[in-house]
């Protein structure tokens, strides 16, 4: 005698997110001859890659519906109803899904090919390098570090950790740049200093357009603390960022009372309107770490402070 199959309810934002892919977005490509694809399973593959930042089926097992986290599955659905709304560019989207499982840019795969990006950056003994997996355990010890992630919502376990490390490194096949490995001479792991695309609707001008804006942002372990190295290692980022990716402007946003950051980006030249300031979405309303400052730098704002090593 074969068992009836259980049936577990789906939560609201599951619900919502099985009617996103399986209609709305399906029902709406009829009138939208520009978007890549049709199928269902191809909206949520886009959706889902991208809110991963990389194939979804490497960190979450199927159903993505049932079982991807509560935080990354709210993102993946802002994504598409950003989408649905005109303010994402289904095109790259794809092109960066489609990156990430070796099928090249594919049909509709946005505008242009992203730039190939160096294995490192250099300014005398400190070094901006791609990641290589000999960064996983002490990633996963900065990330473990409480006083590290004192601005964070929590510490993240190893398995977050991996997840988050292979996920930066594909920024740059997705981009052409990312967050970078901070290496000095005898300290090969001292955190990650690059760019990052934003991919989720934000609340702040141009932050409404997932894919458009570009954040700028770091995280050091402690034994790189009090150097200079994330400004240093900024400008070097940002001199590669504004130079070879051609990007016009770049933001960055931290908690309001992240005081060490917003002084690397004043002295990175960064401007704060603090009309700007804003809630993050992501976290809870009443968290201490809500309220979020937002700072702005453009190429030539950059390039007139810094000169010939812009």
């Amino acid at each position: 005698m074969r068992l009836p199959r259980t049936v577990v309810p789906a939560t609201d934002a599951q619900a919502r997110w099985r009617d996103l892919v399986d209609r709305r977005l399906p029902e709406a490509a009829g009138a939208r001859p520009d978007w890549p694809v049709r199928l269902d399973h191809c909206f949520a593959r886009i959706l889902l890659d991208n809110a991963c930042g990389g194939p979804w089926r490497e960190s979450v097992a199927p159903p993505a519906w049932a079982n991807m986290p509560a935080d990354r599955l709210a993102a993946a659905t802002e994504l598409g109803e950003a989408v649905l709304a005109g303010r994402a560019d289904l095109a790259l989207l794809n092109r960066r899904s489609l990156g990430w499982r070796g099928k090249g840019g594919g049909k509709g795969g946005g505008k242009g090919k992203a730039p190939a990006a160096p294995d490192a950056l250099r300014d005398g003994p400190l070094i901006l390098r791609r990641w290589r997996r000999a960064d996983d355990a002490p990633f996963a010890a900065l990330n473990a570090d409480p006083e590290v992630m004192r601005h964070f919502p929590a510490t993240k376990a190893p398995a977050e950790s991996l997840w988050e490390a292979r996920s930066l490194d594909r920024r740059f096949e997705a981009d052409g740049f990312g967050p970078w490995v901070l290496e000095m001479p005898g300290e090969p792991f001292l955190g990650f200093v690059g760019a990052l695309r934003l991919v989720r609707p934000m609340p702040f001008a141009g932050g409404e357009r997932p894919g458009a804006g570009v954040e700028i942002g770091w995280r050091l372990a402690r034994a790189g603390w009090g150097r200079g190295l994330a400004t240093r290692a900024a400008r070097l980022a940002l001199a590669d960022l504004f130079g070879r990716c051609g990007i016009a402007d770049v933001l960055a946003f931290t908690a309001l009372g992240n005081a060490p950051s917003r002084r690397v980006m004043d002295r990175l030249g960064m401007r704060r309107d603090a009309a700007e300031d804003f809630d993050h979405p992501a976290l809870p309303e009443g968290s201490p770490l809500c309220r979020h400052v937002l700072y702005r730098l453009s190429a030539a704002e950059f390039r007139a402070a810094n000169g010939a090593c812009a």
